[in-house]
């Protein structure tokens, strides 16, 4: 079976051959072998960032999602509402505000701007 395929303004035919179905490991013994790729360099481990310590009781506010911390509204001792706005996070180009979730002191706070946090990593303490 022939067909006419254009890509990019050029027109070519591809000829296509029926074949019965077979299954993946038959179809393995007829492929052809991979080419050899050559192994990239092997890079150096990267040491991954400490995790913050809390110190203390508190209920720890954390991350949604991962992204880079773009601005830090409270500092340790500052007394909060329930909803203000602690840390605004940026990810995946919106800024997110991470909020309060209830009224408290805040008693640590484990970021600071331009940090890079992963999801469920820890922001603020509040006692």
């Amino acid at each position: 079976m022939t067909y006419e395929i254009s890509l990019n303004g050029k027109t070519y035919a591809v000829e296509v051959e029926l074949a019965e179905a077979m299954r993946m490991e038959e179809f393995n013994t007829y492929a052809p072998a991979a080419p050899a790729v050559a192994a990239a360099p092997e890079a150096s481990p990267v040491a991954a960032p400490a995790a913050p310590i809390i110190a203390g009781s508190g209920e720890a506010v954390r991350s949604p999602m991962p992204g880079t911390i773009l601005k830090v509204n409270v500092q340790n001792g500052q007394a909060v509402k329930e909803g203000d706005v602690l840390v605004i996070l940026e990810a995946m180009k919106m800024e997110n505000e991470i909020m309060a979730p209830r009224a408290g002191t805040v008693s640590q706070v484990l970021v600071s701007k331009g940090s890079a946090v992963d999801t469920d990593a820890p922001l603020v303490v509040l006692a």
